[in-house]
């Protein structure tokens, strides 16, 4: 089973390890694209443009400094760089050893910059949505696309697709995929969206089972006191989806 996460804007100020290095990272095909979108990043904030092209309000101008600082800066892991709702929800810190070994093994993190991330990678803090047009890259969704995809496709399983629309131009899994929503009252919701995702994920982390098919999903999830319904069999690639009640 993979379980596809986002990033989160909220993250660690500060590492505390060695600076950055590509070639402990996992999935290495990625190093090169990796590289390409460090480069063009450190480049755009060594000039006037990065507000703009990045997105950021007045408040955020300290994150161009940090982007600068990227081979440099002290690292830490994916686990603890990543501190939004999502992950204060599926709390990684706090799993047992057998679902922390879990994780290490299943969650999978879309990052508009190092395309996707384990949770012991480590990488420094930094600043970039997948929604961003990087250049000379241009659109993150599309350059990461082209080589995510052979490195996804090849890894067999169920896919519990919990990222947020930004992240899945980057990877479209198909009908092996599960993409969660969040519903109350029979209408979709962002407000509890992130948090009702990391629990979903943390539960599937300390349960015991290793559900193969989205009906398989569907029993473990109830059987850990989720309230769930599985959408009607989809058409031509697009993922199954999962309603999760609160």
């Amino acid at each position: 089973m993979l379980i596809l996460l986002p990033p989160s804007e909220g993250k660690a100020k500060l590492g505390d390890g060695p600076p950055l290095d590509l070639d402990r990272m996992s999935f290495p095909s990625l190093n090169a694209p990796r590289e390409a979108a460090v480069n063009a990043l450190v480049a755009l904030c060594a000039g006037p443009r990065a507000q703009a092209v990045l997105g950021l309000s007045p408040g955020q101008l300290g994150e161009i400094g940090k982007n600068r600082e990227l081979r440099a800066a002290p690292t830490l892991t994916a686990a603890e760089l990543y501190t939004g709702v999502l992950y204060d929800n599926l709390d990684l810190s706090s799993l047992t050893p057998e679902a922390a070994e879990r994780a290490a093994e299943s969650i999978v993190i879309f990052s508009g910059l190092w395309g996707l991330l384990r949770i012991g990678d480590r990488v420094p803090p930094y600043r970039l949505s997948m929604g961003v047009r990087l250049p000379p890259l241009g659109g993150l969704g599309a350059y990461w696309r082209r080589t995510v995809t052979p490195v996804l496709d090849d890894r067999a399983g169920l896919v519990v697709d919990l990222r947020s629309s930004t992240y899945t131009p980057a990877w479209q899994p198909g009908t092996r995929a599960v993409a969660v929503r969040v519903l109350r009252d029979g209408k979709v919701v962002s407000h509890m969206a992130k948090a009702t995702r990391g629990v979903i994920a943390r539960s599937l982390l300390e349960g015991d089972g290793d559900p193969r098919t989205p009906e398989d999903l569907v029993k473990a999830l109830d059987s850990l006191g989720h309230a769930v319904s599985l959408g009607p069999a989809p058409t031509g690639r697009r993922p199954w989806t999962l309603d999760v009640m609160v």
